[in-house]
């Protein structure tokens, strides 16, 4: 049996929402269950009648969409917000999604389109809605729920931990800590694939020395039939071990995904992800509707900032968001990357400056430097990952990545007691912030 989708239209043309109401209705598990004529009243109707999904315009009198979709999200977080506008570019769209909104749809509306779209935001919003659901039936705090327990099918037996690597600044440094990551990661008897999401202008390929004959551009539209055996033959492996599933060749193929199968990338992590221990993901700055879907599903994000006012400024929005999106605090790993040293007088933004503003630990930090720009853009060069690069593991920044990988893993797979982990990282020198502690 289908579950029936509660929708709610807002938009200040009547016949347009009539039209689209209508259409609606030859889908058996669609249910129109209000419409407004502007976004203060389709906030009021959200509260009333806490549909499954809201289309709203953008362009509206009184109040609009942006604003509206803002408060709908802290209202009634459980509903997913479907955006409409004539104006289809890149700042409506960041916009819309900074507001709450979970897709972005330019008019005339396909129909075909939005069908799609309704069912995919419902079942994005699957985790969220069992989540609440708990939250409201249990006094000691929020409940956690694994993405693997909505899989119809899972018939992989690996941990599946989901790490996406992101940061709303771009140059932030995010590939350079996923591919370490990734790397740090792997150890005898267990599984990493680290996947290159940056659709436009990925640099996993680069920075690792890898081509591919197929990438994620050739299994995007037939993602349901994707098995291992298939999958096998399009991840690459590194000289180190690392396996990596490298994005499109060409920018042009980007396009393509996020206008016709948007949540490719997700289906492809979420069908996986129990054949490896740890999936690491490197995603681009925007969020649109290929990265939010990846962040909803991620077991820890490694939000990246730089000690820079716009890096701090961004993240702060987009730790809002996640709030919104009522995502556990310790999902959250704060990663200060080309970190200022705190003790020097006058060295810049400093971490503890950082945490006041963004009202968060930082939970990891990497220095920066002349000496770790060349250790890195040397690794780089040398298409090798600066842990599988350097022997020495014991000097900056190579331990900094190794104390990173090594903490994640203690966190995620449970090896080690707390205090062994501090021990051990109090040896080594590395990062004082022990996951879990804060």
């Amino acid at each position: 049996m289908v579950d029936e989708i509660k929708i709610l239209l807002v938009d200040d043309i009547a016949e347009t929402r009539e039209s689209i109401k209508k259409l609606l209705a030859f889908e058996t598990d669609f249910k129109v269950v209000g419409s407004a004529g502007n976004g203060r009243e389709g906030v009021e109707l959200a509260k009333e009648l806490r549909p499954d999904i809201i289309i709203m315009d953008i362009n509206m009198p009184d109040m609009d969409g942006l604003e509206a979709a803002s408060l709908v999200t802290k209202a009634v977080p459980t509903v997913g917000v479907i955006m409409m506008s004539v104006q289809n570019d890149s700042d409506y769209m960041q916009r819309a999604m900074l507001a709450g909104a979970r897709f972005f749809l330019s008019k005339p509306v396909n129909m075909d389109k939005l069908y799609s779209t309704i069912r995919s935001v419902y079942e994005q919003y699957e985790i969220i809605r069992r989540q609440y659901e708990q939250m409201q039936n249990n006094v000691g705090g929020p409940v956690l729920i694994d993405p693997d327990d909505l899989k119809k099918e899972n018939d992989g037996d690996r941990a599946g931990h989901i790490i996406v690597v992101y940061s709303p600044q771009g140059g932030a440094g995010c590939t350079t800590i996923a591919t370490n990551l990734a790397s740090g990661l792997m150890r005898e008897g267990v599984k990493v694939l680290l996947i290159d999401a940056d659709l436009q202008f990925g640099d996993i390929g680069m920075f690792l020395n890898l081509t591919a004959q197929s990438t994620i551009a050739d299994i995007a539209e037939d993602v349901e039939e994707l098995d291992t055996d298939f999958l096998d033959n399009i991840v690459v492996t590194h000289d180190s071990g690392l396996k990596s599933l490298l994005g499109p060749a060409r920018p042009a193929l980007a396009d393509e995904i996020r206008e016709n199968y948007p949540d490719a990338v997700r289906e492809i992590v979420a069908k996986i992800n129990t054949y490896y221990d740890f999936i690491v993901v490197d995603t681009a700055s925007t969020l649109d509707a290929v990265n939010i879907p990846l962040l909803d599903i991620a077991t820890k994000i490694m939000l990246v900032v730089n000690p820079t006012l716009p890096s701090v400024k961004n993240s702060r929005l987009v730790l809002d968001l996640f709030d919104q999106l009522a995502y556990p605090q310790e999902k959250v790993v704060l990663t200060l990357n080309r970190a200022n040293d705190d003790r020097r007088k006058g060295s810049g933004i400093t971490s503890e400056r950082i945490e006041n503003w963004l009202k968060r630990p930082v939970s990891a930090q990497i220095p920066g430097g002349e000496n770790v720009e060349r250790a890195v853009l040397h690794a780089i060069n040398k298409g090798i990952p600066l842990i599988a690069l350097e022997r020495d593991h014991s000097k900056s920044p190579t331990r900094d990545y190794v104390d990173l990988a090594n903490q994640i893993y203690a966190s995620l797979m449970g090896t080690g007691t707390e205090d062994e982990q501090e021990q051990e990282t109090e040896k080594r020198g590395g990062l004082s912030s022990i996951f879990g502690r804060r």
